[in-house]
């Protein structure tokens, strides 16, 4: 078994050394401009917008999902996906990138680019072969995400920042004002720079956001974008959140930067469809309301949610379905013990997943939740059942926890359209099924 792990490891470097040379010339031989994301939370929703507004001018690519590591990110600059444990689907990737190599063929004009960081250096790592035009610090919130593997909060975000300072005064930086964190970075950078947010200080700014509705169901969220004395309206319709506007504010910016019309870059962001998992508005069975947050967690996230749960209207009651939150270290307990203790302020029913979880029941207990409506589960399977047993017309189902919770099966459960799974959840792909 030792054997056979080191074999994989060994396996993934090659692949990932091969990768990464072939990324390396491709991007020297069509030189695409490149746009990178990086924080603790907000990557996947900002990288989905900017690719938005970009693509309504340009040929873009965007990261598959969240391919953001040192082999994501050579898999999205060669236009391919993971091969899992396939290794001819690996010799086919090499076999492809070679060929961009070998013969001219079409490239995007742009790349939108995840920069993800679970361990000190892998930022560094990416950013000593990559050239970025454009870099965009999403979110480093209070108590941090994946800090599991660094020595301090301080170390994350020296790690997270190191992005914007490589960058060259020809350059442009998106940070997010809203952040004070982020916000103090601004002036660590060579950069041009762009900040947005709802803060009266940011360059693009938000105003008047409210949730919209249709025949009295919650069908997403409309707000206001200023920028330079207009005022233009924007709809997201499937999506919530102020966090998911903050998104559209930074891919907002990066059109900015770049001179496009503002007009247009409002009307392309009307057409944002987050990906699965993302709090997606998702149909219920007996006439409820899903709000599919699923495909990872994070205390600010996970507040973030809360916070669109507590502001629907609903006929029914409000269920939270929560599961652990993981690579949190130290910030464990106490994490958990907040976020049932908010859930008790706004919700009903809580359904729970996990060890971790525990802590949530107990702050959800302490804020005064009575233990017969805090419902635990070891497997996501297993809430899901009993979501069905209780759900009601017109109850409205926050679902969020960390991937390896695998709350998605709970969604799978309880959506009026399991036939559309593969479309709608998320970690849909047969390796994930399996597990």
């Amino acid at each position: 078994m030792l054997f056979y792990t080191y074999f994989k490891l060994t396996c993934r470097k090659i692949i990932g050394a091969i990768l990464q040379m072939e990324a390396r010339l491709v991007l020297n031989k069509y030189q695409p401009k490149i746009v990178g994301i990086t924080g603790s939370v907000g990557k996947t929703s900002t990288k989905e917008a900017v690719a938005v507004v970009l693509a309504s001018h340009f040929p873009v690519r965007k990261s598959e999902k969240s391919y953001n590591s040192e082999l994501g990110v050579p898999l999205t600059i060669l236009g391919s996906q993971s091969a899992w444990s396939d290794p001819l689907g690996w010799i086919e990737i090499m076999t492809h990138g070679l060929m961009l190599l070998l013969f001219r063929q079409a490239y995007p004009e742009w790349l939108v680019l995840e920069v993800g960081a679970d361990h000190p250096g892998d930022i560094k790592k990416i950013a000593s072969w990559i050239k970025f035009d454009i870099a965009i610090l999403t979110r480093l919130p209070e108590i941090p995400v994946h800090i599991e593997f660094f020595k301090s909060k301080e170390q994350l975000i020296e790690e997270k920042s190191y992005l914007i300072k490589t960058l060259t005064p020809s350059a442009w930086a998106i940070f997010n004002f809203d952040d004070e964190v982020v916000k103090a970075l601004a002036s660590s950078t060579k950069a041009q720079v762009v900040s947005y947010g709802f803060n009266p200080q940011a360059t693009v700014m938000a105003s008047n956001d409210q949730l919209l509705y249709q025949e009295d169901k919650i069908d997403g969220l409309t707000f206001k974008i200023d920028y330079q004395g207009d005022s233009l309206p924007v709809r997201l319709h499937g999506v919530l959140g102020r966090h998911q506007i903050s998104a559209a504010l930074a891919a907002f910016a990066v059109g900015a930067s770049q001179g496009l019309n503002p007009v247009l870059m409002s009307e392309a962001l009307g057409k944002l469809v987050l990906p699965a998992g993302r709090l997606r508005l998702i149909p219920g069975i007996k006439d409820s309301v899903l709000l599919d947050d699923t495909y990872n967690a994070s205390p600010a996230a996970m507040e973030a949610g809360l916070d669109v749960l507590e502001e629907i209207k609903s006929d029914g009651i409000k269920i939270a379905v929560l599961g652990d939150m993981l690579e949190l270290g130290s910030y464990t307990v106490e994490t958990h013990r907040a976020v049932g203790s908010r859930v008790a302020k706004i919700a009903e029913q809580l359904i729970l997943v996990g060890l971790r979880s525990k802590f949530m029941a107990e702050g959800a207990q302490g804020a005064g939740l009575a233990p017969k409506n805090i419902h635990h589960f070891d497997d996501a399977v297993a809430a899901g059942k009993y979501l069905q047993k209780i759900i009601k017309a017109g109850d409205v189902v926050y679902l969020k926890g960390s991937q390896g919770m695998r709350l998605e099966k709970v969604v799978e459960e309880v959506m009026a359209e399991p036939e559309r799974r593969e479309e709608l959840l998320c970690r849909q792909e047969g390796e994930w099924r399996k597990r």
